[in-house]
């Protein structure tokens, strides 16, 4: 009986030295896999809300594609996080988000959605050396400021302002132009970029309103313009203010055809503006687009997201969904994830997206940036042409 309770507390002893060096085993295994955080913020709250939330799916599709490849840095395995925070649209909120995100020691952001927020958080991202690559912002001062990490994977309002612009008097035959923007950074670089080109072309600008991202009154100026009798009215902001701006237009009896750059560019816009949309009367640019064979990935992109989230692709998802694969092929390609290791990488970078090819200049702005023109049919955007 003494022997076989001594081999009882052997085997016990065995059995609990195994759990220990196994709990062990666990434990340096999962020591091994080094975390990477990827920030990203947009507005998932208030009126652009749809916006933001599409931007942030397209973040994630692309982190559980980075995490189910199993990649390595140098000699370490690594799960990819993305850590997402609100900005609201509103730059004070902007700001602390991406303080928020430098507290929490990212190696990378991608965002902010809106020009308004994007440039003033850059410059926190910029004082803590944490790379920055925006899917969506256009406005021109954002890579202008020199910072050596702030990037962007579409093109900027100068080429989407100036676009519309021409488009307006070249191929719509706009002559009386009247002009809205809501005063952001976005709204009011856009419109400033499309009289820029307006003009140049032929066209002239009969009145240039202002109105704000939040407003849901537009008639006074409205009025005003009507009296100068515009054929074309071109809106800089986005599409939770241009739909209601469509009713109030319809209700008025303005005519005119209906302009604006890629905040309004989106499937929601239909849906805001209701029976005030008429077929082939409202026009747009995307900062971005693809042709020819690389259709057949984007087309992919947007088939894989509708059967993920249920929902179609607003606008930017799948620049998201780049940007995030671009700064994860920098830290692969500089075996580390340390900012300051993999930066020179990501400046250097030739990467084929679904997006198309992206390559940086030395502002940090995508080379050969595209635009794709669309109208609306039936409740639907329309491709006409990619421009370049």
């Amino acid at each position: 009986m003494k022997f076989s309770g001594v081999r009882s507390l052997t085997v016990v002893a065995v059995a609990v030295a195994a759990v220990v060096l196994a709990a062990c085993g666990k434990k340096e295994a999962a020591s091994d896999v080094q975390v990477i955080k990827i920030g990203h913020v947009g507005p998932v709250s208030g009126a652009i809300a749809h916006l933001g939330k599409d931007n942030e799916n397209g973040g994630r599709m692309a982190i559980e594609e980075l995490n189910a490849a199993g990649l390595k840095i140098g000699d370490k395995a690594v799960k990819f996080e993305l850590l997402t925070e609100d900005d609201a649209a509103d730059p004070k909120q902007g700001t602390a988000a991406a303080q928020k995100l430098v507290d929490a020691k990212v190696n990378g952001v991608i965002g902010h959605l809106n020009s308004g927020t994007t440039i003033p958080a850059s410059q926190i991202y910029n004082t803590a050396g944490i790379p920055q690559i925006s899917p969506s912002a256009t406005n021109p001062k954002y890579t202008r400021q020199g910072y050596a990490g702030a990037f962007r994977v579409v093109a900027d309002d100068v080429h989407l302002g100036g676009t519309l612009g021409k488009y307006a008097v070249e191929t719509l035959k706009g002559k009386n132009i009247a002009v809205i923007d809501d005063r952001t950074a976005y709204g009011q670089g856009v419109a400033e970029e499309f009289k820029k080109a307006a003009t140049a072309s032929g066209g002239t600008i009969v009145g240039h309103e202002f109105t704000t991202d939040k407003a849901s009154d537009f008639n006074t100026i409205l009025t005003t313009l009507k009296a100068k009798k515009p054929d074309v009215v071109f809106f800089g902001g986005m599409d939770a203010v241009a739909g209601p701006m469509l009713r109030q237009m319809k209700s008025l009896g303005i005519n005119a055809k209906f302009m604006g750059g890629d905040g309004m560019c989106t499937s929601e816009l239909a849906k805001l503006a209701g029976d005030a949309m008429k077929d082939d009367t409202v026009f747009c640019a995307e900062a971005g687009g693809v042709e020819g064979e690389q259709k057949a990935g984007m087309d992919k992109f947007r088939a894989d997201f509708k059967a993920k989230y249920n929902a179609d692709v607003q606008v930017y998802a799948p620049y998201v969904y780049d940007a995030v694969k671009v700064m994860a092929t920098a830290m692969v390609t500089a075996g580390s994830a340390d900012p300051a290791k993999y930066l020179p990488a990501l400046k250097a970078i030739n990467y084929k997206g679904v997006t198309g090819n992206i390559a940086f200049d030395e502002k940090g702005d995508v080379k050969n940036g595209a635009l794709t023109m669309y109208t609306y049919k039936g409740g639907e955007r329309s491709q006409l042409a990619v421009v370049r």
